[in-house]
């Protein structure tokens, strides 16, 4: 039973806030969940870099020799603040490897295995991938690109027959780890939580779990005819 019943879906940064609630859904909807991230992190199935090129190779073949593949989210991802001025470019590479590099990577050595019968990607970006921020240079510019990289990829994985799906997931702030280290570098977090949840129209940060069920509908055959697409899960924040 379950809206992804017996697929097999890949998640990168799943250690983290949002791929850990990714994977937990994934198998809460009956699907099985290949856990990867850096090593160090415990409880993922594969270890994996994905600036590594060796490494997406290696655990795609590892995935392959098992079976199949039916879906992807990229998940994994860092933020930095600073603005173009603030930011060094060790800082910038950093950001443009993870985050906009590793969704390269991982669509580039899935989609093989996705071609076989047909499957879907979900390319977490952000927001800040539609919107911009004065100090938030290089994360705006990785997720911007992670945006259209995304309705690239969707244009031509519908020219596989079955299609290979991909769409992108834009959340604005998210109760998590990655939320916490943003408010921990300035010097009063609690006033600048409440400024940043006055600017949500539904007033009020994000939860794992809501990003994680709209990855799963993405994963699931209810969205067989959304491919391309960017879906804002931001309160509001982007209507204004």
């Amino acid at each position: 039973m379950g809206r992804l019943r017996d697929k097999i879906i890949l998640i990168t940064g799943a250690a983290g806030g949002i791929g850990s609630a990714i994977a937990e859904a994934v198998v809460r909807n009956g699907g099985l969940a290949v856990a990867t991230d850096v090593a160090g992190r415990t409880g993922m199935d594969h270890v994996l870099d994905v600036t590594s090129e060796a490494d997406w190779r290696r655990v795609m073949d590892a995935v392959g020799s098992a079976g199949r593949l039916d879906g992807l989210v990229n998940a994994a991802g860092i933020v930095a603040i600073g603005t173009v001025e603030d930011t060094d470019f060790a800082t910038w590479r950093r950001v443009m490897a993870i985050n906009l590099d590793g969704t390269f990577l991982g669509c580039k050595y899935a989609m093989p295995l996705l071609r076989k019968a047909g499957g879907a990607i979900v390319n977490i970006s952000s927001v800040s991938g539609i919107v911009g921020g004065h100090n938030l240079a290089a994360y705006n510019a990785s997720k911007g690109g992670v945006r259209l990289l995304t309705k690239s990829v969707a244009l031509s994985g519908a020219r596989n027959k079955p299609p290979v799906r991909c769409n992108s997931v834009h959340p604005t702030f998210i109760e998590g780890p990655m939320t916490g280290a943003m408010l921990s570098t300035v010097p009063k977090p609690e006033e600048t939580r409440a400024k940043m949840e006055r600017s949500i129209p539904l007033g009020r940060f994000g939860q794992p779990g809501e990003v994680a069920e709209m990855c799963v509908y993405l994963l699931s055959d209810e969205s067989a005819f959304v491919t391309g697409a960017e879906l804002a899960i931001d309160g509001g924040l982007t209507a204004q």
